[in-house]
């Protein structure tokens, strides 16, 4: 271990043991050393230590009182406690209390001090890289771009968070519009790559004759226009994550060189015969049903179970309308900043508006919405007028009418009847708990009665 100069502190009332304790600990260590668990504590009340030494026996506070007011104080300071020889029972209980180690007085060897104290700080400096790492894998998946208050987008990010660390292939699901390449970039920069390139190609942008040459790349004279070898996007991903955004639109041939690069890590450019190998982190997305598209001929089911190891499925904004107006604050904060138009904010009715109004484009037509409205609207009030959406009749005059308790209540007593009373399987419906929705149901007065139907 690298002897870095730690300082620990001895708390021992015989003066012959705290000398030997600071002649073994001295050169490789700073040794504070007090001469009872009163001094220890007050001196741990002002400042910090890497490592405490304390002897079980002291005056005014013993070891094992030490150890317990520090644990509530100083939880992160580890604690070796000294036992005189035979009373196992006394270390065992310090354990017990907290301490990471113990040893018995009088030691055995100076080794025997230098060994346990380099053990115990190895350890405590491991628990910091964890607790660091921990720290990094939060500022690497920052869900700040995703809101989710809702319970299937919690589930989403957390399956996320699970399968970054991983090389695992990953595909997203969901309309579009969802937020499934945002989920793919916090994914690749949680991962172990992210230092590494992540490249996306959307397979329903291109032909299919230039959708093989952006994946593959293509040799020199490989077609009309190659004037010069190019590489493609497996290649540019080499080390990183390649996102194949809508992969349910590629034709089955080149459904067939996909899959021998997810099974081999190997292929060869249009035109080459040159065989590249690379390693490539691969996240798929697709609104397809693929387990469809399968069936129908439409995609190779060796290609769809290689794609598809790890599904996860991103909820249509419909499904999740408690995440609707925490979304538009959060882009509202962020054209403050980028287009400087100050603070903006929804006025009531168009809260209500938008919480009825179904979102077909999802979180993309949100934003879109969000900002077109920032920029005709002329005060710091956004109204429903402002908002650019096509809500029937029969919605508008709900949202001018309901509030969003009564639009909540409305959904869970229609999810309520369509499943016959079932409470489990509405609060699948509405996106709610279990325990939300009887809390819920018991607020409305509903609490052990028949399915209701909602009010007009």
């Amino acid at each position: 271990m690298d002897k870095v100069r730690y300082t620990i502190l001895v708390a021992e009332d015989e003066p012959g043991q705290r000398q030997l304790i600071r002649a073994i600990l001295e050169k490789d260590f700073t040794v504070v050393t007090v001469a009872n668990g009163e001094e220890a504590r007050q001196l741990l009340s002002k400042r910090s230590f890497d490592l405490v030494i304390t002897d079980e026996r002291m005056p005014q506070l013993s070891g094992s009182e030490l150890i317990r007011w520090a644990r509530e104080k100083t939880p992160e300071t580890p604690i070796i406690v000294l036992t005189a020889f035979g009373s196992i029972e006394t270390a065992v209980e310090a354990i017990k209390l907290g301490a990471v180690d113990y040893l018995t007085k009088p030691l055995k060897s100076p080794d025997e001090l230098r060994i346990v104290v380099s053990r115990v700080l190895e350890q405590k400096i491991l628990n910091n890289e964890r607790v660091l790492e921990r720290a990094d894998r939060e500022l690497l998946f920052p869900t700040a771009d995703i809101i989710a208050t809702s319970a299937p987008m919690q589930n989403a990010l957390e399956l996320a968070r699970r399968v970054a660390p991983l090389p695992t292939t990953v595909l997203l699901t969901g309309e579009s519009g969802t937020g499934k390449e945002v989920l793919a970039r916090l994914i690749h920069r949680a991962s172990p790559r992210v230092d590494q390139p992540f490249v996306a190609v959307n397979c329903a942008a291109l032909s299919e004759t230039l959708l093989e040459s952006e994946l593959f790349g293509h040799e020199k004279g490989a077609f009309t226009g190659a004037t010069q070898n190019r590489q493609g996007r497996f290649e540019l991903a080499h080390g990183g994550t390649l996102f194949l955004d809508e992969i349910g639109e590629t034709n089955l041939d080149l459904q067939s060189k996909l899959l021998r690069v997810l099974q081999e890590r190997e292929f060869e450019r249009v035109g080459g015969t040159r065989t590249i190998t690379v390693d490539v982190r691969v996240i798929a997305a697709t609104n397809r049903q693929l387990d469809q598209a399968m069936k129908d001929g439409d995609f190779r089911e060796d290609l769809y179970y290689r794609v598809s190891v790890f599904p996860i499925h991103l909820p249509p904004l419909r499904d999740r309308r408690e995440d609707i107006i925490p979304l538009a604050d959060h882009f509202l904060k962020k054209l403050a900043k980028r287009i400087g138009s100050g603070d903006r904010t929804l006025t009531p009715e168009a809260k209500k508006a938008m919480a009825v109004y179904d979102w077909p484009g999802n979180v993309r037509e949100l934003q879109n919405a969000i900002e077109r409205a920032v920029i005709v609207s002329r005060s710091n009030q956004i109204t429903p007028d402002e908002l650019p959406l096509q809500i029937p009749r029969s919605q508008a005059a709900l949202s001018t009418s309901k509030t969003l308790a009564d639009i909540e209540k409305d959904a869970i007593l229609q999810a309520l009847t369509a499943n016959q009373g079932d409470r489990r399987k509405t609060a699948e419906q509405p996106q709610i708990s279990l325990r939300t929705l009887q809390y819920r149901l018991k607020e409305y007065g509903l609490a052990g009665r028949e399915p209701v139907e909602p009010a007009e």
